[in-house]
């Protein structure tokens, strides 16, 4: 790492809200948000990929893949990918806690990306299910160590900010997975797709080469270890049971809901009989729309949450949340409609992820950080992984993705009962 990355401030307008960052602490951000980019794409190209897999991963088993197998399997594909999700979260927490970020970070990352390609070696459904579970244990913890590098790398009045700019990189993700889509998927199938998904192990060397370990890590390394049964001690234990069931409101809303959109193209009726080709463009586009949205969302959180606070952010969330859920997958009986309002949807559907990054590491001293939201983050996907298979019962009890997808959406009720009882952290400094 260059000493100079670490000393030199970003030459800047005076006033602009960036102003006094150093380069070094922009390089973290970089890395970070670049792992989390690939993180998300590697988690997206299954959502894309989905139909055409199952389709033909199903022909290996009894039973022809009708739209209600392909539900009932890749809802079980998609909640054993959140409960390996959620074991890596919360094990990686621990461990970058205890190990440091960086090495987490790097471990994590190419976790995720040579599992991610082996996925193209699946040969029948539950192949691809222990190749997604492995995937998502680096991903989960992924978010865990680079959430709290961000925290504790930038200061603490633009915290808020560069935690949007690191959540926005999911949206980028999703447009790079719709993408490959674009580009690759009629030439190599969803194969080549996850293939594709390997290219993050570089990212990893990035880590090694420019990122070192938070002073606020060394310092609190120093001293004595703590378990995992402080976060429940005390003060903690109100903020991890809130920030918990805060994450298991969002993570349900979106794997039971906007996660399944590619098949929701494939299911309108001016696509039935429609070639791979028209396909395949028509669910990259609605991906591209639904995170053209997410963007505004992710970067829209962080400056609404400085004014406002942050549980009347997370409240507006689930507000437009369950609005826009039942209306964009209800309303609209053409692809157009859906194209129209999948950014709304995205908007907040997606949007209140960026408030995770900013919210949790907030909640707890720096030698829990990592521990405290992994955990939340992640004992909420645990929670939440029943939701893709639920949507899939449901499209099988109620004949349609759409309706399906609008009773998750009631979920978000439960969410602004919980944000009653959350702590606000607006304008308080990280805890040492």
């Amino acid at each position: 790492m260059h000493p100079a990355l670490t000393e030199l401030p970003s030459s800047s307008g005076n006033r602009s809200w960036f102003h006094g960052v150093t380069r070094y602490q922009w390089v973290v951000l970089f890395v970070a948000w670049l792992g989390w980019v690939f993180d998300a794409m590697d988690a997206t190209i299954y959502a894309i990929v989905l139909h055409p897999a199952l389709h033909e991963l199903l022909d290996h088993s009894d039973g022809a893949p009708t739209a209600e197998r392909i539900g009932w399997y890749g809802g079980i594909i998609f909640s054993i990918f959140l409960i390996g999700w959620a074991i890596g979260g919360i094990t990686f927490g621990i461990l970058a806690d205890r190990f440091g970020r960086t090495k987490v970070l790097m471990a994590t990352i190419i976790i995720y990306a040579v599992f991610t390609g082996a996925a193209a070696l699946s040969q029948d459904w539950w192949h691809l299910a222990i190749y997604r579970f492995l995937t998502a244990l680096g991903i989960g913890g992924e978010w865990a160590a680079g959430a709290a590098i961000v925290a504790e790398t930038w200061p603490e009045e633009k915290r808020a900010k560069a935690a949007g700019i690191l959540q926005s990189a999911w949206a980028v993700g999703f447009f790079l997975a719709a993408g490959f889509n674009l580009v690759f998927k009629d030439t190599y199938g969803w194969r080549g797709l996850f293939l594709i998904g390997i290219l993050p192990a570089f990212v990893a060397l990035l880590v090694r080469w420019w990122v070192k370990e938070p002073d606020r890590w060394t310092h609190a390394h120093a001293q004595r270890v703590i378990p995992l049964s402080a976060i429940f001690e005390g003060e903690l234990r109100r903020a991890t049971l809130v920030g918990s069931a805060l994450a298991f409101v969002a993570v349900f809303g979106l794997w039971g809901s906007t996660n399944w959109a590619p098949t929701l193209v494939h299911e309108l009726p001016e696509f039935q009989g429609a070639d791979s080709a028209t396909l395949t463009k028509s669910v990259s586009y609605a991906i591209m729309a639904l995170n053209a949205g997410a963007i505004f969302g992710y970067l829209g959180f962080g400056p609404l949450a400085d004014r406002f606070g942050r549980r009347a952010v997370f409240a507006f969330m689930c507000v437009g949340s369950l609005i826009m859920l039942p209306v964009t997958y209800l309303v609209p009986s053409h692809y157009a409609g859906v194209l129209m309002l999948l950014p709304i949807l995205g908007f907040f559907n997606n949007g209140i992820f960026s408030g995770f990054p900013i919210y949790l590491p907030e909640l707890y001293p720096t030698r829990l950080r990592a521990t405290g939201a992994g955990f939340c983050f992640n004992a909420g996907r645990i929670l939440a992984s029943i939701s893709p298979f639920m949507t899939g019962w449901l499209v099988t009890a109620l004949g349609s993705f759409g309706r399906a997808a609008s009773t998750v959406a009631l979920i978000y009720l439960l969410g602004l009962v919980i944000l009653w009882f959350a702590p606000e952290t607006k304008g308080r400094p990280l805890r040492d």
